[in-house]
């Protein structure tokens, strides 16, 4: 997922882009305006959490651009790219890294959202793309 502060930054198609310059292809691609409902359902494991509320708060606030992507270890070499969760401490070089920052706000933007297993990737992919 693109986040909405990455949509908003209209960092998009240089996110996606670093994906597919890495080499995974694209397969599918949908802009979303996410509902609490689909909301619930991506973050499930974090409900009840202080951040869960601000986190769907923060996650609803704009468009954010869901994709698939595929190839060997995809899963991997996607989260790599992303960088580490927290943009202060990413490293250069990775999208959090290169493109974040922490603004001061109650829920850290960082841009991106990767699936953490092939797991949670069908999971996902069933709740934003249907597929």
């Amino acid at each position: 997922l693109i986040k909405p502060d990455g949509v908003a930054r209209n960092l998009t198609g240089i996110i996606l882009a670093r994906i597919e310059a890495k080499g995974y292809q694209l397969v599918d691609l949908k802009m979303v305006q996410p509902n609490r409902d689909l909301l619930q359902a991506h973050y499930a494991e974090h409900e009840g959490k202080p951040f869960f509320d601000p986190l769907l708060n923060f996650m609803e606030s704009g468009l954010l651009v869901a994709a698939r992507f595929a190839g060997d270890r995809v899963i991997e070499g996607v989260r790599v790219l992303c960088g580490a969760t927290d943009p202060t401490t990413a490293a250069p070089g990775t999208i959090r890294g290169d493109f974040g920052r922490d603004w001061g706000l109650a829920v850290q933007q960082n841009l991106i959202h990767a699936s953490d297993s092939e797991e949670s990737a069908k999971r996902e992919i069933k709740i934003w793309l249907g597929s």
